[in-house]
């Protein structure tokens, strides 16, 4: 199958310009986190502006741009958002010379001025924590993006490298939480009952019997909700003094949305 670009006055195409790339239009991401689903929705709407044609009744998956239009001959990654190559941005006005060779240089030399900032800010920091933490963390840091003396400044690939791995930790992170929602441990009141150890852990009160005075005399207080008994709010609350995790953490293993966590229980 022949693919062409969609740009306006581009007759590049996959059978005759075979070194170049022909890139699809930036998909939207909804299962890696919001910050990448914004980020991957942001860049496909930029791309349809850039081609500034009227799209309607055209079947999206079959648009392609080529190399052609990115100031470095390819796309760059979506964290990358401060890469001139997000989005594409050569030759879009019909002209098949594509932009000035001096307004090429420009972009790049920002890019590069900015990129060159984040390396030596990341060094310095690296640099920083490997003189006070012995933690394996820093060796991590130091050896993959410092490289003690054989390496002396982060390349392009090493960023876009790291920027996946951090990618990647947050999708853990928040598949981690997921499932914490789901683990053994249940909230429920006969969850604690004649547990000591367990209530104390939780809760910080010393025993079940004082945990439940304190129930009895705040029930009448608490509000009739939907999404959380009365015991359950009340345990939401003593986890969240006495451990002082996050609210996030909270709604994973009570199964209620974030914003609602404390709402009305105070």
């Amino acid at each position: 199958m022949v693919n062409y670009c969609r740009v306006s006055g581009c007759t590049n195409r996959t059978d005759r310009e075979k070194h170049l790339e022909y890139y699809r239009l930036p998909k939207v991401i909804k299962n890696q986190g919001e910050e990448c689903q914004r980020l991957s929705e942001e860049r496909r709407r930029l791309w349809l502006a850039k081609l500034n044609q009227d799209l309607r009744g055209k079947n999206l998956d079959n648009i392609r741009i080529c190399s052609a239009h990115f100031l470095s001959g390819k796309k760059s990654d979506l964290y990358q958002k401060d890469d001139p190559d997000w989005v594409p941005s050569v030759g879009l006005t019909g002209q098949q010379g594509g932009l000035p060779q001096s307004t090429k240089e420009t972009g790049n030399s920002h890019y590069k001025r900015r990129m060159n900032r984040t390396q030596q800010r990341l060094k310095a920091e690296a640099a920083a924590a490997a003189e006070t933490d012995d933690d394996p963390t820093t060796s991590y840091v130091s050896d993959n993006f410092c490289c003690t003396g054989t390496q002396t400044e982060l390349t392009g690939d090493a960023i876009e490298a790291m920027t996946t791995k951090l990618q990647s930790l947050r999708t853990e992170n928040i598949q981690l939480s997921s499932d914490v929602a789901h683990v053994s441990t249940s909230y429920d009141q006969s969850a604690f009952v004649d547990k000591d150890e367990k209530v104390l852990f939780f809760t910080g009160l010393p025993t079940y019997q004082i945990l439940l005075v304190l129930f009895t005399f705040l029930s009448p207080h608490l509000p009739v909700r939907k999404s959380l008994d009365k015991f359950k709010q009340l345990m939401l609350t003593l986890m969240r003094l006495r451990l002082n995790v996050s609210t996030t953490f909270l709604s994973y293993a009570f199964n209620v949305v974030n914003s609602h966590c404390f709402k009305d229980s105070h």
